[in-house]
């Protein structure tokens, strides 16, 4: 027997029994962001290697054990994209859509990063993401959260997650807090692990970042980057606090927020959540002013966040939240006999022609009426129309409820597009 092939590890598909929780988050993301103005960039899913050692930076996870790396027939070196803000920003300048200009777009799509499968994490896996050029104060970084804080509220998960915020400042600022970081550190060497070691001589600030518990211990009486902050950023910052207190959203201020991308500054956030073990991150973002111009294009603010579309299912399957999910079939048509199976087959076509939004599925393959109601009830539908040669003979259908305690109906096929449209409107 030949030997069955199956998908990389890390890589998972997504059966016809998920798509339609992903289906209906997707849908519900557009049509969110499409209320802010938003506008939809989609890009390639490879770039150029050097878009991300440049944007990331060369001393990150992502880049020095993480991206899918390969060199193509030319010799060029190419990566699958890791992430997408830096390859929003390579088309944005590639295309001219961003110097002196405001852009507000956002993306979805597949990522890849080689690192370790656990649940809700994948070596391929799907982000959404919102990305906004040319607008220099904290009104656009609050504009983004509140866009995310939508989102929560329509997924009605938002009393399971909480908005943590800090700011970097400027970079004359961090490397002030670096120097003084790095001091404190050195003091506690004994106390840092492998990793926290290695970042304290390439990138110090990703030792706040630091899951492993003995390193948290240690870094408790680490300066604080606010105490740090030059005065046009500690401004930003609380101009930005004080629009979130005014639109009710509630927050909460962590000094050792400082995110795993070299090119943010001022503004960082998370999303998090207690509800997912110890992968609580949902949502995160920041302000990356200098990243359009450290990509060859001229200087531009820009702000934005992403979210993992696994993280999010997960989240909205573990709180048992899926049944805002539409159902997959609406009508079930039964054909009982050729005659009647013929005009079940011609009235779906009708009724998907005057209501194109019904999810019609028409029974194939025969079968006496046990085992059409059998498929019917197994596709979920909330109604099952009923036809055999009576009902064609008197231009009528039955029509049979699946998911209500209600009696069965007889319906003039002449008022059905009246009697559907009502029923599921």
């Amino acid at each position: 027997m030949t030997k069955q092939i199956q998908a990389i590890r890390g890589m998972n598909d997504c059966l016809p029994t998920e798509s339609g929780v992903w289906q209906w988050v997707e849908n519900t993301i557009r049509e969110v962001v499409a209320s802010y103005g938003y506008q939809e960039l989609r890009t390639p899913i490879v770039e150029s290697t050097d878009l991300f050692k440049r944007s990331i930076g060369e001393v990150t996870d992502i880049v020095e054990k993480e991206m899918y790396t390969f060199d193509d027939r030319n010799g060029d070196s190419l990566t699958l994209r890791p992430e997408n803000t830096a390859s929003c920003v390579r088309a944005g300048n590639e295309h001219g859509l961003i110097y002196n200009q405001q852009q507000r777009i956002w993306y979805m799509g597949p990522m890849f990063r080689h690192e370790r499968p656990q649940k809700g994490r994948y070596r391929q896996f799907h982000q959404f993401g919102v990305e906004t050029f040319g607008i220099q104060g904290p009104d656009i970084d609050a504009e983004v959260i509140l866009l995310s804080a939508r989102l929560w509220q329509r997924f009605a998960i938002s009393e399971h997650l909480v908005l943590e915020i800090n700011s970097l400042g400027s970079n004359q600022a961090r490397a002030d807090y670096k120097a003084a970081l790095v001091e404190y550190l050195k003091q506690r060497k004994d106390k840092l692990d492998e990793d926290s070691l290695r970042r304290l001589e390439s990138n110090p600030l990703r030792v706040l970042d630091s899951k492993n518990p003995d390193v948290q211990a240690a870094i408790t009486d680490a300066p604080s980057l606010i105490d740090y902050l030059d005065p046009e950023s500690a401004e930003h910052f609380s101009k930005l606090r004080e629009r979130l207190d005014s639109f009710g959203i509630q927050y909460r201020v962590n000094p050792r927020l400082v995110r795993g991308l070299d090119y943010y500054n001022r503004t960082v956030f998370e999303w998090v959540t207690t509800s997912l073990g110890a992968q609580g991150t949902v949502c995160a973002g920041g302000r990356y002013d200098g990243l359009v111009e450290q990509l060859g294009g001229k200087s531009s603010p820009a702000v934005g966040f992403a979210m993992g579309i696994e993280r999010l299912v997960l989240l909205i399957q573990t709180l048992e939240l899926t049944s805002q999910v539409p159902d997959p079939i609406n009508v079930y048509m039964t054909g009982l006999g050729e005659k009647a199976e013929l005009w079940a087959g011609k009235l779906a076509e009708q009724i998907r022609d005057s209501l194109p939004k019904l999810r019609v599925q028409n029974h194939c393959g025969g079968g006496n009426l046990k085992k059409q109601m059998k498929r019917a009830d197994k596709s979920g539908a909330s109604i099952v129309l009923v036809i055999g040669d009576q009902e064609v003979e008197e231009n009528q259908v039955q029509v049979k409820f699946m998911r209500e305690q209600k009696p069965q109906e007889l319906v003039s096929v002449d008022t059905l597009n009246e009697f559907l449209s009502q029923y599921f409107s």
